[in-house]
């Protein structure tokens, strides 16, 4: 639904609206049809999760990786992994989000409050290290920029 949105606004922005057709989305008088307006429901849904989406890459980049079959794969973060751009580097940590069978690497900050602190309490300025949807990767140590997969 996020598509035909996005074609929507094309047309919108770029042509002149000359008349709505009649049938399943409207009706004769030019009001909607309730197809209509589940449809806007289901987009507006949609842009919800694509704004929830994009706080969490915001949140948690992805690692940057390589791998050889020569040797041992290696994940690291810097300031541009994942594709976002910021002012902190991080460590490589297992994400396990629900509904996905395995975890991703992402960046997690290290210092300063949790991102969904909204209250200025004590957070002892470890970042989203404490985030119950971390794992550290076994055999890297603990504020390593970089890691060699061992699992």
């Amino acid at each position: 639904m996020l598509l035909l949105r996005d074609w929507l606004r094309f047309y919108e922005d770029n042509y002149v609206c000359v008349g709505k057709l009649i049938g399943r989305f409207y009706k004769e008088n030019g009001e909607p049809t309730p197809a209509l307006i589940l449809a806007e429901a289901t987009m507006a849904q949609g842009v919800l999760a694509r704004e929830i989406k994009n706080q969490q890459k915001q949140q948690f980049p992805a690692c940057n990786s390589e791998w050889s079959a020569a040797s041992a794969g290696r994940f690291w973060c810097s300031p541009q992994s994942g594709g976002v751009t910021r002012d902190w580097t991080g460590v490589p940590r297992k994400l396990y989000q629900p509904g996905r069978k395995k975890p991703r690497c992402v960046c997690v900050r290290t210092t300063g409050p949790p991102t969904d602190q909204t209250t200025s309490g004590s957070h002892g300025d470890r970042g989203d290290l404490d985030n119950p949807n971390l794992q550290e990767y076994s055999g890297c140590p603990l504020l390593a920029s970089s890691c060699i997969v061992q699992d």
